[in-house]
Formats: C-alpha cells, structure tokens, sequence
C-alpha cells in the first residue's frame, strides 16, 4: 500500500512537471519572438511597419499585405471547408451504417498526416494548371489555389471535432424529434445540428488555427506576390502570407538587421492572431462543457 502511494505521487509529480513544462516552454517562445521582434519599432517607423508595401531591399516594411493575404486565403479555405466538413461528420454519425463509419473515421484522421510539402506539390501540378484553365487566370499560383490546397488540409481536423459534437448529443434529442414526426433529415438539420452548434464552432475555429499557420503548402500554390489583395478579383491573382513570407527570406536574411527583425515580428503577429483562435476555441469548449455539452 505504502509502495503504491509513492508510486501514484511520482506520477501525479511528472505529469505535473511535464504540464508545467509545456506552457512554460510556449512561453519561452513568445519571450525569445518578443526579444527578437521588438527591435524593429525602435528601427523602422510605425506607419511603414504597419504600411502596404513589403519591400525589405528598398526599406519598406509594410505587413499589412501579407496578414490581408494570410486572412483572404484562409477565411476562403474555411467558407469552402465547412460545409463540406460538416456534411461529412453528419453523414459519418448519422447516415452512415456502423462498418462504414468504423472505416472512415480512421481514414479522415489518416489525411491530416499527410505531409504538406507533398499537398503544394499537388497543388503546383494538378490543382494550378485546373484554375488557370477553368477560371482564365494568367497563373495557376493564386490566392484560390491556397484556398483550396488549405481546404483539404482544414478537412479532417473541422470533420473529427464536428463529428464529436454531433455524437455528445444525447439520444433523446433524436427520439422526441422521431416521436414527434420529424423525418430522419428534419431531425438531424433542425435537433442534431443546432444542438451541436457550439461544437461547431468550435471545429471551424479550430481548422482556421490550423489553416493560417500552413507554410510549405501555401509558399509553393500562391504566387508569393506581396500585393493587397483588395481588388474584387484578388482570389484569382497572386498573394503571399506571413508564414510563407518568414519561411522564404529567413534563410537569406543577415541576423541582427532590420530585416531580420521585421521577420520576427511577423512571428509575433501570427504568433498572437493564433493564440487568439486557439483561446476563442478553447472557451467555446469549456462554455459548452459548462451547458453539459449542449448548445
């Protein structure tokens, strides 16, 4: 008895430190972005850090196209994935016969491991030369491109979460919904769905976090154009994200420069705009935890 109390506080005690670890390990990051980011407002005037044109070699800093460009590529992706994502998960619960869902279930996780530099190069080869042929465009390498390559990616993280909220409904919305005459559809799309709404949400907020901090995939579909994408065809032209700007010039920039620090204050933009998904997320949660699970 005495053997098994120390052995359970040893493992409370690790799980502990390891907990404690990990947030103190995210926060290390953010200090070590902060240390290297900050400097940029003491070396470039705030306007022109906050300007419209991204121009390091001629001293123009601006990043507001690259978080416009980061913003339209993955906003489309999520209007395009979640309908898409939500009819799956509902047909996957509700629809689909028990082997069926003993097979899908695996398989949607399995696409989520997919490596993205695999995706972009699908993208490049297969998804470009359809948009330039189907929509006109003078390039295959646009914002709709990303979209769509970041759509497929969202997929399977948007399904699994929905598919979850969908199953903590109980069974006796099901059965009153039934009971009181409703088909098998009226049920799912007017009980099921808007009872699992915060679920939902959820499960969008959740895909966006991960869709806006894709790199590879995004870097090689989306023209790498550091443009404002305001006009009204600005899906069918050229942008470039934060994640992609980073990860192209990082490489090449002289540690200590402007550059190099307007670079980790990108990080710390997309840094605190993921944050701020991952936390909405995560009080949607613990808000319906709260409801017991409902609504």
């Amino acid at each position: 008895m005495h053997n098994s109390r120390w052995s359970e506080f040893a493992v409370e005690s690790l799980i502990r430190v390891l907990g404690f670890s990990t947030v103190g390990l995210v926060a290390l990051i953010f200090v070590f972005l902060l240390r290297e980011g900050l400097p940029v407002l003491s070396e470039v005037a705030l306007p022109n850090f906050l300007g419209r044109a991204w121009y390091p070699t001629f001293g123009s800093f601006g990043i507001l196209p690259l978080v416009l460009g980061s913003v339209l590529v993955t906003v489309t992706a999520i209007a395009i994935a979640l309908p898409l994502g939500l009819a799956t998960a509902v047909f996957v619960r509700e629809v689909a016969p028990g082997w069926a869902r003993e097979i899908l279930k695996p398989m949607i996780e399995v696409l989520a491991g997919i490596p993205s530099v695999v995706l972009g190069f699908f993208g490049m080869t297969m998804v470009a030369p359809w948009v330039r042929q189907t929509l006109g465009t003078a390039t295959g390498l646009t914002a709709i491109t990303g979209s769509l390559i970041l759509t497929y990616m969202a997929l399977p993280t948007l399904i699994s979460v929905a598919e979850d909220a969908l199953d903590a409904v109980p069974k006796s919305y099901r059965d009153a919904g039934l009971a009181m005459g409703a088909t098998q559809w009226q049920t799912i799309w007017r009980v099921i769905v808007p009872a699992a709404r915060s679920g939902i949400v959820t499960a969008a907020m959740l895909a966006m976090g991960r869709a806006i901090g894709e790199t590879m995939a995004v870097m090689m579909v989306t023209g790498n154009a550091a443009r404002m994408p305001t006009e009204w065809d600005a899906l069918l032209r050229p942008v470039r994200t934060m994640t992609a700007t980073v990860a192209a010039e990082m490489g090449e920039v002289a540690k200590g420069s402007t550059h190099y620090h307007a670079l980790f204050a990108i990080g710390i933009v997309l840094f605190v705009i993921t944050f701020a998904i991952n936390m909405t997320a995560a009080r949607a949660i613990f808000a319906k935890r709260r409801r017991g699970g409902l609504r």
